[in-house]
């Protein structure tokens, strides 16, 4: 993206500052590339620009459908939802018109009940959904497809260390089915269930899973098995959306599951999703397709190719294309195609990001032929025939490993295609605790282990029970065998899906998420801010590439901090492994995001939220809404916090997207303070003796209030919650009455009325305070202006006080603050006293802090003694791969020093040239 991209200056039809309104025009530009699909994606309004109920429209009489996402404290719309169905030719951009009426689609989707089937049509495609499957039936032009398309799953009763087993087939039954949006051009169906035993014929436990699951698995589900099997015998609650698009012919399948298992005793071997495909044609013209690193293994069931007898130049080319293959005029050949082996299944393994194995067989009860393969698969396959099949795929299909992909029956009439989202080939899902506590059995001990390995395991903690997973599928009904070029497009847009954005320029004027800009190199200083900003987020997608941070349970997150002398991350040393967010990495890359428009740093974003959001936090039980801190494991920590689960760290995927599963895990924070009562979030390094208590809760004015205010404003924007509005108001409104403001570190909240106590006089300061979220949400807030007295001032006084001369601050509040660390990370809060001020002297002193991380009490940052950011890299015997690193970043400083120089860029910015 170019300079003039960024800031959206000379674009033709784009509204200026302070003219987005009705009948203006918003550019909307592709996150990466045009793409033939339908495309969700939202966009923010500056505050009373645009009226509730205002329509929009595409220039060029595109067909659009709209709704409001979020709301302005005075009712207009701050952010608003978009869907376009697929454009056979899309532009390279478009224009979004608030003020004037959507033109309606030839092939408008439509939703309809009729008995007890609900029936989906985006045109040229029938989609019938009812019972136990997800989808019953898909239809292209009146030929059926497929048919039940359900989720599969198989649980072990051990982790085969000692080399047997027992394996149970269960299926997801459906409970719940709710229409969320029915068209025109957006249908959007939410199904919600639980996998139950399968007691049919095809339960016997122990057989191969893909021959298991091709018989039928599931059969026995029309006599009710979960009241056979009994309702406890259930697992893994899930919820599906199915997304059709008018004129698409294919469904975007998103799939997110709570683990409720017991790690110590159940074991996952095998989750995948399942459809019967129609095969009507001869064994020759059926084919398969499955996607290798860059092409598709191309075969046909019974292949024509390579034999003894040719026949004939025309038929080999048809059926190499997928193409009938017409009459077969060699009568050497016509004679004995019943003398052809023909291939039945399929199956290609991903056990790990670096190669998938392939192989294929003529029938069950005979030996695999392995097909020579590759490293990584796009993830993407197809079986079928002239007269139509399905194309099946999973995204990130290598990066969430183990995968799979199989194909059943597909010399018979009734084909199986099982996209594996855990594949059974791999060993079972162990999710145990990693060790066995070590003398940390004790309170004593447990503050002992956080002084060794910064962890502190505290027995039955854990616990992985309610964390979850979502994943991204896509079934597409095809009239006949696609060519090989649309194959390719099919796989490239399940990898990266498309996505419409405006330019950084236009999302500032809108005023959405506090202080940031557009980068400005043109003073030579800030152009090596912009340089050291680029350093860092490149360094993370090239370790997530080197180091491998892949797999089911860890793609998206990263490592925490480094150990240079065996040249890797402490992925095996306490809370120094996986990150789960500690110190704000989300919002680090989400703003970087923001103010360039980089399309690779918002997918290293958009991982990062997907797993954070559902692998860190607790989605059900007794830690529900609460996440894990940094660990080995990622639910391994005793600390549970709100800090991990802050709506502040999901709000962007939302907005930006208009993602209905994020906006669950917003929805999961209706009542955030209500989690305070679960567990106290200090009781590890708290003096005093504390239980919980619902009339005055100990609320952190920091990390705590942070996160809780992240959850109110989203609630209330999103919803126009009053419950919500009010905490959010009366919560301000305490910390402004009390005498030291967030100075005093720490208020009591009565639950029932969502207020603090205010007497409290204390001065209390963390220096982890303001470095989850804080700055950024109070900006948020302070811009809003929602008129709540002594607010504004008591951030202020935190902002210029945190790092004034010890002699200011006992003039101030009475001693000087102790504890004051993280220097660079907190010269964001100078800066932002002094842009609010006018204090020139403060924005010089926020500059120097953060050049200079001087005065820091307890640690200097790494960053900072670093003189010249460069990367090393590491060959021979003393690892296992040749890596880069760079031994001075850990990703605490990294994302604190992102934050800190986005806001000082903007806040600041004018200084550096004097500085």
């Amino acid at each position: 993206m170019t300079a003039e991209e960024a800031t959206g200056e000379g674009m033709p039809g784009e509204a200026a500052a302070g003219d987005v309104g009705a009948g203006a025009v918003t550019v909307l530009r592709w996150l990466e590339r045009p793409c033939r699909q339908g495309v969700t994606w939202g966009v923010p309004w500056p505050r009373g620009a645009v009226r509730p109920g205002t329509p929009f429209a595409l220039a060029g009489g595109v067909p659009v459908q709209s709704w409001t996402t979020a709301t302005w404290p005075d009712g207009s719309v701050k952010w608003s939802a978009h869907a376009i169905g697929p454009q056979a030719a899309p532009a390279g951009s478009y224009e979004l018109i608030p003020g004037a009426g959507p033109a309606a689609p030839q092939e408008p989707v439509t939703v309809t009940r009729d008995g007890d089937v609900l029936r989906v049509s985006t045109g040229p495609v029938a989609w019938a959904l009812s019972g136990t499957d997800l989808i019953t039936s898909v239809t292209y032009g009146g030929a059926e497809i497929a048919r039940e398309v359900r989720l599969v799953s198989l649980r072990q009763d051990t982790p085969d260390e000692d080399g047997s087993r027992v394996r149970e087939p269960y299926t997801g039954r459906i409970s719940r089915i709710v229409v969320e949006q029915d068209g025109p051009v957006r249908a959007v169906v939410r199904l919600e269930g639980r996998h139950v035993p399968d007691r049919g014929p095809a339960g016997d436990a122990g057989k191969d899973a893909g021959e298991t699951l091709g018989k039928g698995l599931g059969e026995a589900l029309g006599k009710d098995a979960g009241e056979a099997a009994g309702e406890d015998a259930s697992w893994l609650p899930f919820t599906v959306r199915l997304y059709f698009y008018a004129g698409a012919a294919d469904v975007r399948v998103v799939h997110s599951f709570v683990w409720d298992g017991d790690a110590s005793r159940d074991f996952l071997a095998g989750l995948g999703l399942r459809a019967r495909v129609v095969m009507r044609d001869a064994l020759h013209d059926r084919h398969v397709r499955l996607a290798g690193a860059e092409g598709f293994l191309t075969e046909a069931v019974r292949g024509l190719t390579g034999l003894r007898r040719d026949p004939g130049e025309a038929v080999r080319r048809a059926q190499a294309e997928g193409r009938p293959v017409g009459e077969i005029g060699d009568p050497e050949v016509a004679g004995r195609l019943h003398l052809i082996p023909a291939w039945n299944d399929y199956t290609l393994d991903q056990g790990s990001a670096d190669g998938f194995t392939l192989r294929k067989r003529t029938a069950p009860g005979h030996a695999w032929v392995t097909v020579p393969a590759g490293t990584r698969s796009r993830g993407y396959g197809y079986v079928g025939g002239a007269g139509g099949g399905l194309g099946f795929g999973l995204r990130d299909f290598w990066r969430l490993h183990p995968t799979r992909l199989d194909i059943r029956g597909a010399a018979t009439d009734l084909a199986t295609a099982v996209v594996w989202l855990w594949s059974p080939g791999a060993p079972p899902m162990d999710l145990r605790f990693w060790h066995d506590g070590m003398g940390q059995d004790t309170h004593a001990g447990q503050l002992e282990g956080l002084e060794i390995t910064y962890e502190d395991h505290e027995p039955g903690f854990g616990d992985p029970h309610g964390v979850a997973r979502t994943h991204e599928l896509t079934l597409r009904a095809c009239p006949a065998t696609p060519p090989a070029a649309e194959l390719a497009e099919y796989a490239a847009l399940l990898e990266s899906p498309g996505l419409l954005t405006v330019t950084p320029g236009r999302m500032r004027m809108a005023g959405v998420f506090g202080t940031w800009s557009p980068p400005d190199r043109s003073v030579p200083a800030a152009a090596a801010i912009e340089d050291r900003l680029d350093f860092l987020s490149d360094f993370y997608a090239r370790q997530r590439e080197e180091r491998r941070w892949y797999g089911f349970w860890d793609y998206g997150d990263v490592m925490h901090a480094y150990d240079p002398d065996r040249h890797t991350w402490r992925y095996d040393v306490g809370g120094y492994a996986w990150d789960n967010s500690e110190l704000s990495p989300d919002l680090w890359l989400w703003y970087q995001y923001l103010r360039t428009g980089r399309a690779d740093v918002f997918r290293l974003a958009e991982a990062m939220t997907r797993h954070t959001g559902e692998v860190d936090v607790y989605h059900l039980g007794r830690w529900k809404g609460l996440g894990s801190r940094h660990n080995v494991q990622h639910w391994g920590c005793s600390c549970k916090q709100l800090r991990v689960s802050n709506a502040a760290y999901r709000r962007f995927l939302y907005y930006l997207t208009a993602d209905e599963r994020t906006g669950d895990l917003l929805d999961e924070l209706a009542a955030p303070e209500e989690t305070f009562l679960a567990l106290d979030p200090l009781r590890k390094v708290r003096r005093d003796v504390y239980t919980p208590d619902p009339a005055a809760l100990s609320v952190g004015l920091g990390v705590d209030w942070g996160a809780l205010a992240a959850a109110w404003l989203t609630r209330w924007e999103r919803h126009g919650d009053e419950r919500a509005r009010d905490r959010l108001l009366g919560t301000m409104a305490g910390i402004g009455a009390l005498p030291y403001g967030f100075l005093t570190g720490e208020a009591r909240l009565d639950l029932v009325t969502g207020r603090f106590d205010t007497t409290r006089e204390a001065v209390d300061v963390s220096h982890l305070s303001a470095l989850f979220g804080l700055p950024e949400i109070c900006a948020e807030l302070i811009d809003l202006e929602l008129g709540v007295p002594g607010f504004e001032r008591a951030w202020l006084d935190y902002c210029r006080l945190y790092l004034a001369p010890a002699e200011r601050q006992a003039a101030e509040v009475g001693r000087a603050l102790s504890g004051i660390s993280m220097i660079q990370a907190h010269s964001r809060l100078a800066a932002y006293a002094a842009a609010r001020t006018g204090d020139a002297e403060l924005a010089r002193l926020a500059w120097r802090k953060f050049f200079h991380d001087e005065g820091d009490q307890l640690n200097v940052n790494p960053l900072q003694r670093e003189p010249g950011w460069r990367l090393t890299e590491v060959r021979g015997p003393a690892v296992l791969m040749p890596v880069t690193e760079a031994p001075f970043v850990s990703t605490n400083d990294a994302a604190q020093y992102g934050l800190a120089a986005i806001q000082n860029l903007a806040l600041v910015g004018d200084e550096l040239a004097t500085t």
